[in-house]
């Protein structure tokens, strides 16, 4: 018999009864761990579903409803190209194309937004055509069908005219500036030509669609390409990025004031 008193020794036995006898308590910490990779998982997997049906299911309804004819777009962009590819083959096509859609840095300002509308499908000469088709297709299809003609040539021209007339800023600040100001050399760099519109396209779609995921992939990879070749062409897809995000943002805040203005309606109404 224990000399102990039973209040003391009750909380003892509780204690040794709270003990696990069978190793349980190990696998706590596992199963929380398992139920935040699950949690996760099915976080993942309902964003993924959700990206899929906003970005390709619902272009695909409408372009079912509304016929080839709503791919206008894409298919004037992509014939643009290379129908300016193939004139650049020759020397004097390459001038021609040069004096009709090359924007530089160092142009007069009135040039440089007069030649801006036709470098949209002037492309890179360094970079391999076919593959950026591909890119450009896709970019201005889902737009068209998503947000209508307009608002497409709207996104995809101001991404590209950012770019042009923030490279003028950087180049009027001059080098230093913690990396931010530009040598006058730069300027007799052409610009991007219609990547800067795939670029701005696709983070304006990411954001009126409420697809973070691929806004991660569009805006990371401008990241890490501006990190791995720190060029001009870098900084203006980064330029692009960010003046797609400030569209989608507004346009998102205007969204939810008019359905804000309109509930006080409904209701009175009903």
């Amino acid at each position: 018999m224990s000399i102990l008193r039973p209040e003391v020794e009750r909380p003892r036995d509780r204690a040794a009864a709270a003990e696990p006898r069978d190793g349980r308590s190990e696998d706590r910490p596992r199963r929380g761990i398992a139920a935040t990779l699950a949690r996760a998982a099915r976080f993942v997997g309902r964003t993924l579903r959700g990206e899929w049906y906003g970005i390709v299911v619902d272009p695909l309804r409408q372009l079912r409803q509304r016929g080839p004819a709503a791919l206008l777009l894409a298919f004037v962009a992509c014939a643009g190209v290379i129908f300016f590819h193939a004139i650049a083959q020759h020397p004097s096509g390459a001038t021609v194309v040069r004096l009709i859609g090359g924007v530089q840095g160092d142009l007069p300002l009135w040039l440089a937004l007069l030649r801006t509308p036709v470098s949209l499908y002037v492309p890179a000469l360094d970079l391999p055509v076919w593959a950026g088709i591909t890119q450009l297709f896709l970019a201005f299809a889902l737009a068209e069908l998503s947000l209508g003609r307009r608002r497409t040539l709207l996104v995809a021209y101001a991404s590209t005219l950012a770019g042009t007339l923030t490279v003028r800023l950087m180049m009027a600040l001059g080098p230093g500036w913690w990396g931010i100001g530009l040598p006058p050399e730069v300027g007799q760099v052409l610009d991007t030509g219609p990547s800067a519109a795939v670029v701005g396209l696709f983070t304006y779609l990411s954001v009126v669609r409420h697809a973070p995921i691929v806004f991660t992939l569009t805006g990371g990879s401008m990241v890490l390409e501006s990190i791995a070749k720190p060029n001009l062409a870098g900084r203006e897809h980064l330029i692009a990025v960010a003046a797609a995000l400030v569209l989608g943002l507004l346009h998102e805040r205007s969204r939810r004031r008019r359905q804000a203005l309109a509930r006080p309606a409904d209701t009175l109404a009903a």
